[in-house]
């Protein structure tokens, strides 16, 4: 089969598309065709040399997948040969196919194409670990979202909206504030002419947000804690603006406030799998009935995946950016 392969850590012209074994599934695992595959920021800093993927898992990049079941390992039931799927991976995603965890597979949900479905698994998981079962957003909450334009961003967007959350968020362009406001956002940032805690501060009447989902990292970490609301939750999930940063414990206790960061890729399969249960029964009927929808900006054969990688780091995208195989 074809697969991207990373020659050297470096730029974009590192990546190569190499003929290389197709996978066998193990037991507990479904062989995937793949028809497309999620362009993650996590794939551009394995690329890079700064994020090797977990112990066991392909050296080959991806983290997300969509396609057909090809066969299944041993006591896999339930997916029969044929299957329209798409799934959460550990690696291997940029390749014609890809061995999974079954506990990590989801069946396209209804109204949703084949190939858009691989914009699904990594952000929806994302989200909803994180600003839901962790964070625990209500209706009425306010969500801070940094990055909005994202794919993270588009899909926290949707789901905080579809459970009657209010939602602000930050980015870089009047375009892409005004999508976020298409997809529900309410109060818009352009992050680099105006000061997110101000702007949030003037539109709560000083109260601040009670959930803040970050990529940013280190950069933001005094100001995300400035914005929260009193009993506020801050989640990273990105490290984009550095790794290390003075955390004010002092203010954390005076809003008895929280701050947690979590890695998705590196969970343990039994805890994946219990976030793509999650996923399933409380994402997918939203997905279903079109509340909340794939953010697709643009697709790329898989011999163009350096151009895909440049425009992911150009940030020149709204919602998420595919590669496909080619497979029908």
């Amino acid at each position: 089969m074809r697969a991207v392969l990373v020659e050297a850590p470096g730029d974009p012209g590192s990546l190569l598309v190499r003929d290389v074994p197709d996978p066998v599934p193990a037991a507990g695992e479904v062989l995937v065709d793949v028809v497309a595959a999620g362009v993650n920021r996590a794939d551009v800093m394995q690329r890079q040399g700064h994020y090797p993927p977990p112990p066991g898992a392909s050296e080959v990049l991806g983290l997300e997948v969509s396609g057909r079941v090809a066969a299944v390992g041993d006591g896999v039931e339930d997916w029969p040969v044929g299957t329209e799927v798409c799934a959460l991976l550990a690696g291997g995603g940029y390749a014609e196919r890809v061995a999974v965890p079954v506990g990590q597979v989801l069946p396209v949900p209804a109204g949703v194409g084949l190939v858009e479905a691989a914009a699904l698994p990594e952000v929806t998981c994302t989200v909803w670990s994180n600003v839901f079962l962790g964070a625990g957003l209500r209706p009425g909450d306010l969500l801070l979202v940094h990055g909005g334009g994202s794919g993270i961003g588009t899909m926290a967007i949707q789901l905080a909206t579809a459970i009657g959350a209010r939602v602000a968020v930050t980015a870089g362009s009047a375009g892409k504030l005004q999508r976020c406001a298409e997809f529900g956002a309410e109060i818009l940032v352009n992050y680099r002419e105006q000061d997110f805690v101000a702007e949030i501060a003037a539109a709560t009447d000083g109260r601040g947000a009670d959930v803040v989902l970050d990529v940013v990292g280190a950069k933001y970490l005094s100001r995300n804690v400035e914005v929260l609301a009193r009993h506020g939750r801050l989640v990273v999930v990105g490290l984009q603006g550095g790794a290390r940063a003075e955390l004010d414990l002092a203010a954390l206790l005076a809003k008895c406030a929280s701050v947690t960061a979590t890695a998705l890729r590196s969970r343990p399969a039994a805890e994946k799998a219990e976030i793509v249960d999650s996923v399933r029964d409380h994402v997918w009927p939203l997905v279903a009935d079109g509340a909340v929808r794939p953010v697709v900006d643009r697709t790329f054969g898989l011999e163009e995946v350096a151009e895909a990688h440049r425009l992911l780091e150009e940030s020149g995208h709204v919602g998420k950016i595919l590669l496909t195989t080619g497979a029908a």
